[in-house]
């Protein structure tokens, strides 16, 4: 588990860099490419990712948690290596495409390991590793940026290597802690659970769409609209990635002990504050402050959330309950990007980022009114009323 661990870090450490600054400023400013390219090219990235979790509990059934995270891996390095050579913007695509297989089995192997006893505890310790690894990235590529593109990128393969090289040690007899379930069955088993969750469904997707609507479009808002040099853009991402990081243990402890409703709606609803306020154009300070309650509430919002979704992965069919979970909510991140570049490309960054508010805001009004009694076993009369 440690060597998943410090191989997630890497793998979020990269994407992170890639999807959140490199990919974006690098595709604009040294090939040319305009924003609806660039959310093209994320979605290509979350659409192999999805496609390859929908199937990973098959996966993980036939082959040992070394060679699936270690042959993930290597495909993600040649999918970065590839990205170094995108002139055109079909091969920038997929590159994107082919990185997203590669890094997909490493989340949902880690996620295999969580125990029921203490769900959301343990799910905010797994995202801290996660989270700090994706707001690290940034960070480095924004000062890294300010020299050499060319430096930047070779950080990242460096990274992708060390990060597969990592694997290779994880023992060859480790396997997933899962059940074999013929696949029909496991799906006629999760379509069981999907059903008793469709009221969260709506959830799933809206939350994922508002966050990859902000992806492709963040360093050049940060840019042209809120006037930041990389350089603060980065101190803006390390201090929302802080807050979250530090929010995200304590927080998941709370919604274990006293219930994880309003840790959703106050999460949701302030997330949605922040960034219509970041869309009046704030200075500095004020800026950095809203990342703070970005930051936060994300904190809030995580470990409530994944702690909710394990209810429903069936015993023994973590790999696949998982996996298809994660599918549903990669439909928002299929369809979020590419929204958000058109967006912005012809009605500005500042109209993207506050209809992705607008998201938010209606997920956080949605969950006052959600009827968290019906969850089986999971939700009380007591938790209703808190």
């Amino acid at each position: 588990m440690t060597l998943l661990i410090a191989a997630l870090f890497l793998v979020e450490f990269v994407r992170g860099a890639a999807l959140i600054s490199f990919l974006p400023i690098y595709g604009k400013n040294e090939l040319g490419l305009e924003l609806d390219v660039i959310g093209i090219a994320t979605t290509a990235h979350f659409v192999t990712d999805a496609v390859v979790k929908l199937f990973i509990g098959y996966l993980m059934h036939r082959f040992n948690v070394r060679t699936l995270v270690s042959g993930g891996l290597l495909l993600s390095l040649a999918g970065m290596l590839m990205l170094g050579q995108a002139e055109l913007p079909w091969v920038f695509i997929v590159g994107c495409a082919i990185y997203g297989i590669g890094i997909s089995p490493i989340w949902i192997v880690c996620l295999t390991r969580v125990t029921e006893e203490r769900r959301a505890t343990q799910m905010g310790t797994l995202y801290t590793f996660w989270l700090v690894g994706l707001g690290v990235g940034p960070v480095v590529t924004n000062f890294t940026l300010e020299y050499s593109s060319a430096i930047t990128y070779w950080i990242l393969v460096l990274a992708s290597a060390i990060a597969l090289l990592l694997s290779l040690f994880i023992p060859k007899r480790s396997h997933a802690e899962i059940d074999f379930v013929p696949f029909k069955r496991q799906l006629a088993l999760l379509g069981d659970r999907l059903k008793e969750m469709k009221l969260l469904l709506p959830g799933m997707v809206l939350q994922t769409l508002g966050a990859g609507m902000l992806m492709p479009i963040l360093p050049s808002f940060a840019s042209d609209h809120l006037g930041l040099a990389p350089s603060q853009y980065s101190l803006l991402l390390f201090i929302g990635g802080g807050c979250t990081a530090a929010a995200l243990i304590p927080m998941g402890r709370l919604a274990d002990s006293v219930g994880r409703k309003w840790f959703l709606v106050l999460g949701f609803l302030l997330f949605a504050i922040a960034l219509f306020a970041l869309t009046r154009g704030p200075g500095l300070g004020i800026s950095l402050m809203w990342a703070c309650v970005l930051g936060a509430s994300y904190g809030a919002v995580l470990p409530a959330w994944n702690a909710l979704l394990a209810a429903y992965v069936p015993p023994g069919q973590k790999g696949l309950g998982w996996g298809v979970f994660s599918t549903v909510e990669s439909i928002g991140s299929l369809l979020g990007p590419s929204i958000g570049g058109v967006l912005a490309a012809s009605l500005g960054e500042p109209a993207a980022v506050g209809s992705a508010g607008a998201i938010f805001l209606v997920i956080g009004v949605f969950y006052v009114l959600f009827p968290f009694r019906l969850f089986r076993g999971e939700w009380s009369a007591g938790d209703a009323a808190r």
